[in-house]
């Protein structure tokens, strides 16, 4: 049907075209290689390991229509059958999407295309990312936190397609690694060790076995503690159940070396 001169509603064919990434009536040209892939991500996934690239968004210039096959720039509306080839557009982004349920928008500090609703985001200077209205005054900023890798999975938590978990200490991982990281028992950060989530309770039910639990005389000598959450040194008896900071009441410590006098 290239170049047909057929005029359509703009609405026609919506949400019936697209790959598993997004619904669009569009193609995109590879700028880095002149490929012709549904998306970004449909091309980063095709690329060999012997060839291994990815696009640069902002640097997309050419696409075609799904609807009659004409390419074109990248503008929202097919200059040749007059369908809208995203229902959702960003003219810097170069970015279609026919399923607006996503409330996609365009944020300026991120420089990227975010989704979930502009008025239940803002931007982090600090961290460096859209988080949450409910996390404004309410999260431990840790500069460009978003900009990393997962911690589990490796993966670039910036522009990744998954959602993000920020923890208690500021540090972001995807919220399903973060599920499955507490599945598996571990429950504290894997960048700086600090405690993932509320321990207080844990700590109460520690204190209970610790005083239930009578450690032999020749075992009661004193050792030297790091606190992994306050990151205070303290002095206290060894205990085989474990061993409580003395600033903050946490058991999440390791052994360390006596302070050494300045």
């Amino acid at each position: 049907m290239a170049n047909s001169g057929v005029e359509f509603p703009k609405d026609f064919g919506k949400l019936e075209f697209g790959c598993l990434h997004y619904k669009r009536r569009c193609k995109i040209r590879a700028p880095c290689c002149g490929e012709v892939f549904t998306c970004r991500h449909c091309h980063n996934e095709a690329t060999s390991s012997h060839d291994r690239h990815e696009i640069q968004r902002h640097d997309v210039e050419r696409v075609i229509c799904a609807v009659c096959k004409t390419e074109q720039p990248a503008v929202q509306v097919c200059s040749s059958c007059g369908v809208n080839m995203g229902e959702y557009f960003c003219s810097i982004c170069k970015f279609y999407d026919d399923d607006i349920t996503k409330g996609q928008y365009h944020c300026d500090d991120c420089g990227i295309c975010r989704v979930g609703g502009k008025d239940k985001f803002f931007h982090c200077r600090t961290c460096g990312s859209c988080y949450s209205t409910q996390l404004l005054d309410n999260h431990s900023c840790v500069e460009n936190s978003m900009k990393q890798q997962c911690p589990i999975c490796c993966e670039y938590l910036f522009d990744s397609l998954k959602g993000t978990h920020i923890m208690v200490c500021g540090h972001t991982i995807h919220a399903d690694c973060f599920k499955e990281l507490l599945n598996h028992n571990k429950y504290t950060c894997p960048i700086c060790s600090k405690s993932a989530i509320d321990m207080s309770e844990n700590w109460r039910l520690l204190d209970l076995e610790v005083e239930a639990t009578v450690m032999p005389e020749v075992f009661r000598n004193k050792v030297w503690i790091l606190c992994n959450d306050c990151n205070s040194t303290s002095e206290v008896v060894f205990h085989i159940i474990g061993h409580k900071c003395s600033r903050c009441g946490s058991y999440n410590t390791r052994n360390t070396a006596k302070p050494s006098l300045p």
